[in-house]
């Protein structure tokens, strides 16, 4: 049987504290940050009168700011052997760009905290999955990764949960729900520093010069066919802020739209740690296809939103797209990637994710402005299909 010795053993003595802690940092820091995002968009349109193409730009600068500076903090941590310290960083500078928010005046304010903010997420993800590879034994590496996604994207639940409800029973002025979002920030930064306990790396190759491109040739064709694909699913699912603006339009109350993002995060959160125990025993190749499947079936449902049911139905298969997806992208790389260069390894392939992020987010806000909604939708389930055949191929090939 497949792997039954090792997850016996993680079965038996669970998984380690230190994965379980960096799943409640991502917690609090997801409420803090959910708890902005899910009411950014829609503050953005309606109270400063930008539009959906600037929307669009605004998300996929911000996605892709995270995505661009991973590659270079993952190397760091290469060099430096250490994980931690570039982990606490991006924490902090995630929390610090709160109080931009409720204190902006114009865009320049609120644009400059989205940034600050994508750049902490940016800093520390690559070092934090390579330090996640570190700690898990590599036949239980799914199960890690879709626990520490289920716990992070629990609190993209509670984030919207949350600020809908302060929305609606205590506050209507969105700038104090800013400022409240300051705090589950602050404790997850604390939470980190206290909490988590880096390994010792025992006779650990150091990584001299962190950005030689030579090095890259270390990195195989099979890691390179992953990083490849993982751009093909970012260009077919753009930010998650269109899934608010298609609420809108459906006709939910303002004070209600964050919901929109409270239902695609528990489906993201409750399919997340099934699927990656899944991939610890199923072919990557199949899986990743049957969740491409899904969002397709998302898609096509979220362009005819013919009423709420076919707009929250698209919104709860998009989310479990994500959950057996993400983490899986992140156990395949783990596996791919050589051990002395795995920051690096996750730092390249959020870095081309980044770029088709900063594609699919602007080509969103260009569709949806020009041809309607619709088109935006129609067109990312083109490019589920594209994504798909390529699958197919690689799968005939191999």
């Amino acid at each position: 049987m497949v792997n039954s010795e090792p997850s016996a053993r993680v079965k038996k003595e669970g998984i380690p504290k230190t994965i379980w802690i960096l799943g409640f940092v991502s917690l609090l820091m997801d409420i803090s940050a959910e708890m902005v995002n899910s009411l950014l968009p829609l503050y953005m349109v309606t109270s400063l009168g930008v539009s959906v193409v600037f929307v669009g730009v605004i998300e996929g600068i911000g996605q892709s700011t995270a995505l661009f500076v991973k590659v270079f903090s993952g190397a760091i941590s290469d060099h430096l052997k250490k994980r931690k310290p570039l982990v606490i960083v991006g924490y902090m500078l995630s929390a610090f760009s709160k109080p931009f928010f409720p204190l902006a005046t114009g865009l320049e304010a609120l644009v400059t905290g989205k940034i600050l903010d994508r750049l902490g997420k940016g800093i520390r993800e690559a070092p934090r999955d390579a330090l996640i590879t570190e700690i898990v034994p590599a036949q239980a590496r799914g199960e890690a990764f879709g626990l520490q996604k289920a716990l992070d994207t629990v609190g993209a639940v509670l984030g919207p949960l949350v600020a809908t409800a302060l929305l609606f029973f205590w506050f209507s002025d969105i700038g104090t729900i800013f400022w409240i979002a300051v705090m589950p920030g602050l404790l997850a930064v604390l939470l980190l520093i206290w909490g988590v306990r880096e390994p010792k790396q025992a006779n650990a190759t150091q990584v001299r010069k962190p950005f030689v491109f030579s090095k890259f040739k270390a990195l195989s064709a099979g890691y390179w066919w992953i990083t490849a694909l993982g751009a093909a699913f970012t260009l077919a699912r753009f930010s998650e802020a269109f899934l608010l603006l298609r609420a809108q339009q459906t006709g939910i109350a303002l004070a209600f739209v964050p919901l929109v993002m409270v239902i695609m995060s528990l489906f993201y959160a409750l399919s997340a740690y099934p699927s990656g125990k899944l991939a610890d025993r199923m072919d990557h190749t199949k899986l990743l296809g049957l969740g491409l499947v899904i969002l397709l079936v998302a898609d096509l449902l979220l362009a005819v939103n013919q009423n709420r049911f076919t707009l929250f139905a698209g919104v709860a298969l998009w989310g479990v797209h994500m959950g057996m997806t993400q983490g899986l992208l992140s156990t395949m790389i783990a596996a791919a990637a050589p051990d002395k260069l795995l920051g690096t390894a996750f730092g390249i392939f959020n870095l081309v994710s980044g770029v088709a992020m900063l594609l699919a987010s602007v080509l969103a806000g260009v569709l949806w402005d020009s041809l309607g909604a619709s088109s935006t939708f129609f067109t990312g389930a083109t490019l589920c299909l594209t994504a798909l055949a390529l699958i197919w191929i690689r799968h005939r090939r191999v």
